[in-house]
């Protein structure tokens, strides 16, 4: 049946060609200033008019409204992915004030974090579970550290909005990692990086090629 996926970090067209072309679902764009994969709105543009099929993800992390109102205002965003520290209440207020669909990031570093998770999915459209950072790492970002966590915590869960499951995925594991989460979705970005905010096209290739093979 193939899984649904998402590049995230794009930063040239190089890289959003080479998602689109080869099927990607979903496109995301980082407003977020310490990400190595950071893009000014104004960059991000005209890469988000080249989006063809996929829908356009402008990720942030814990914006007011003004700034993801200036971001909506100049990049043709489909989704906002909200990947901080963004409570239920919050994530209602932005869906309901922004007029579009929500996606929003859940750190999953135990059993303990899907009850957390369960109150974001009465408010979300979509989920993304996330590993968490590692503890005490300054350096540490939202996501896009190359970190898994335990896959087999989700397996069996039910939620009542679509998920995509990243954190860690390559073109080499990410079926195997959807199989043991029954996940549908994923979601990418270091693990189709020559470097930290430098999109491999072939990396990006291979994973929705893994993606599309997938059981």
């Amino acid at each position: 049946m193939g899984l649904d996926a998402k590049i995230c970090g794009i930063t040239d067209t190089v890289a959003l060609d080479a998602a689109r072309d080869n099927g990607a679902a979903y496109l995301g764009f980082v407003f977020y200033p310490r990400s190595p994969r950071y893009l000014a709105p104004r960059d991000a543009a005209p890469l988000a008019a080249r989006r063809g099929d996929a829908k356009a993800v402008a990720v942030t992390v814990d914006l007011p409204d003004m700034q993801l109102a200036a971001i909506l205002d100049s990049v043709a965003v489909d989704v906002i992915q909200l990947h901080g520290n963004e409570s239920p209440e919050r994530v209602a207020a932005v869906r309901e004030r922004l007029r579009r669909p929500v996606m929003k990031a859940v750190a999953i570093g135990g059993a303990e974090d899907l009850p957390r998770a369960r109150a974001y999915a009465e408010v979300a459209d979509l989920l993304l579970f996330d590993a968490k950072p590692a503890s005490g790492d300054p350096a540490a970002l939202p996501g896009g550290n190359a970190r898994a966590f335990d896959w087999q915590l989700l397996a069996g869960e039910s939620w009542p909005v679509p998920w995509l499951l990243s954190g860690g995925l390559t073109p080499e594991n990410v079926a195997e990692a959807a199989r043991i989460a029954g996940a549908r979705a994923v979601d990418v970005s270091s693990g189709v990086e020559s470097r930290p905010g430098t999109k491999d096209p072939a990396r990006i290739a291979a994973f929705l090629a893994a993606c599309r093979a997938a059981a």
